[in-house]
């Protein structure tokens, strides 16, 4: 979310008295009930600092369902978040709807500016089942990618674009747009990028 905070167009999405560490620990309410959700083809990885046991990377991605049909939980198995009691899950979903999350909500046009970004991103996934990576840990997806001989598909905006450039990913379309009609100061832009990873060895 720090990484986001950068972004001049995120934080347009939030009321101005609203600070970053307030939003990270609405976020942290929300993230038991999100790690529950599409367990059979969503994976989570996290990377720990060894000295201090602090959390400094942290990515998820989402297994094409072509790939995990059938092999529920066996495939990427070490990013599989474990099942709950009932109870357990209950009481995530109360946690979640306790937090402040009124993404927008002060300004409803600006819910408007990633409808193009979503359109693209829709047209470039229906053209080949690429897997969703985040900004972090790119490396280990790439890794693992290969091992699987799938393909990655990321949509960084411009702090991220660097890393997925330097890695080997491609850029097949972007989207600039003007933000200044929401209040922002400069272009927003999302880039759409994939890997092309070669035919991997797991059957």
């Amino acid at each position: 979310m720090s990484a986001f905070w950068e972004d001049p167009i995120w934080i347009l999405l939030w009321p101005k008295h609203i600070k970053l560490s307030y939003l990270i620990e609405q976020c942290a309410k929300c993230y038991p009930r999100n790690l529950l959700r599409d367990r059979e083809k969503t994976r989570h990885q996290k990377a720990v600092d060894p000295v201090t046991g602090k959390v400094i990377g942290y990515a998820r991605w989402i297994l094409p369902d072509e790939l995990v049909k059938g092999k529920e939980g066996e495939i990427c198995a070490e990013g599989v978040v474990e099942g709950v009691s009932e109870e357990k899950r209950k009481n995530f979903e109360e946690l979640a709807a306790s937090a402040w999350w009124d993404r927008g909500a002060h300004n409803l046009k600006i819910g408007d500016i990633d409808d193009v970004n979503i359109a693209v991103r829709n047209r470039i996934v229906a053209e080949k089942p690429y897997i969703r990576i985040g900004t972090a840990l790119v490396e280990s997806r790439i890794e693992k990618a290969e091992e699987l001989g799938v393909p990655l598909f990321a949509m960084p905006y411009k702090a991220g674009l660097e890393i997925y450039t330097r890695l080997g990913f491609k850029e097949v379309d972007r989207v600039i747009q003007d933000d200044s009609q929401y209040g922002g100061k400069e272009e927003y832009g999302a880039y759409f990028m994939i890997y092309d990873a070669p035919k991997g060895t797991e059957s």
